[in-house]
C-alpha cells in the first residue's frame, strides 16, 4: 500500500481530490491510501507518507516541507490540476516519483 498524505490551508476541499486520487490507483491496479489533512497537522501525519502532496493554495510552504522530509517526495499541486480535481494526472505524478 501507498500512502499518500495531501496538505492544504484546511483540508476540506482536498477530500474530493483524494476519492479522484484513490479511483486513479484502483483502475490501475494499486493500493493506495490518500487522505487529506490541514497544513498545520503536517509535522504529524506527512510522516506516515510514501508522498507528500501540497495544495497550491500552500505553495509557498513547499520548501519547508522538503526541508522537513528531505527523503520523502514531495509534489505541489498545480492550479488547474487541483481545479479540476484531476485524480488520474495526479496519480501519474506520484507514480512518477516513486520510480
Amino acid at each position: 500500500m501507498i500512502t499518500v498524505r495531501l496538505f492544504c490551508a484546511n483540508g476540506f476541499s482536498t477530500a474530493i481530490m483524494c476519492k479522484k486520487i484513490q479511483e486513479a490507483a484502483k483502475q490501475n491496479g494499486k493500493d493506495f491510501d490518500v487522505i487529506a489533512f490541514p497544513y498545520s497537522e503536517c509535522s504529524k501525519e506527512g510522516v506516515t507518507a510514501d508522498v507528500i502532496l501540497l495544495g497550491p493554495q500552500i505553495r509557498y510552504n513547499l520548501s519547508k516541507v522538503q526541508t522537513m522530509y528531505p527523503d520523502k517526495p514531495v509534489i505541489l499541486l498545480d492550479m488547474e490540476t487541483y481545479g479540476k480535481m484531476d485524480g488520474a494526472k495526479v496519480y501519474g505524478q506520484i507514480i512518477e516519483v516513486l520510480g
